[in-house]
């Protein structure tokens, strides 16, 4: 799994583009023990962008508490995760020759829709949790 690769993904997800400590540690975890779909993926979208550092190139921001992407950030996101078609329509040979193989197409990471279900259960998660660890203190 390509790390901050995986950071780009997660901040672009959330709302504003900001997520709390806690909150990016849960989904790195997550996604972490997803299966090889995930470690895959983000090695295809780093080797889209070789040399990436997303802290000296001011793609995300350590802001109190959590981390934040950037419109800059989000713009190298969206090249990483250019179709490969239009690549290909960006650069037309002169002469046909045999076209180059390209990786396929990264889905999107959520839809915004499933993304609020999701914001939703976790939420109802986290209170069963705590109502849990009240009544075992008590």
């Amino acid at each position: 799994m390509n790390f901050q690769v995986t950071v780009l993904k997660i901040l672009a997800a959330y709302p504003e583009g900001f997520a709390v400590m806690e909150d990016l540690k849960r989904d790195m975890a997550i996604l972490a023990t997803s299966g090889r779909d995930w470690a895959d993926r983000t090695r295809r979208l780093a080797a889209r962008a070789p040399g990436l550092d997303i802290w000296s190139q001011g793609l995300v921001e350590r802001l109190s508490g959590g981390w934040k992407i950037t419109a800059k950030g989000r713009a190298v996101l969206e090249v990483m995760e250019a179709r490969p078609a239009a690549l290909e329509a960006a650069h037309v040979p002169a002469v046909e020759s045999p076209s180059p193989s390209f990786p396929e197409p990264v889905p999107p990471l959520r839809q915004s829709a499933d993304r609020a279900k999701w914001r939703r259960e976790r939420r109802e998660r986290r209170r069963e949790a705590r109502e849990r660890a009240r009544v075992n203190a008590s």
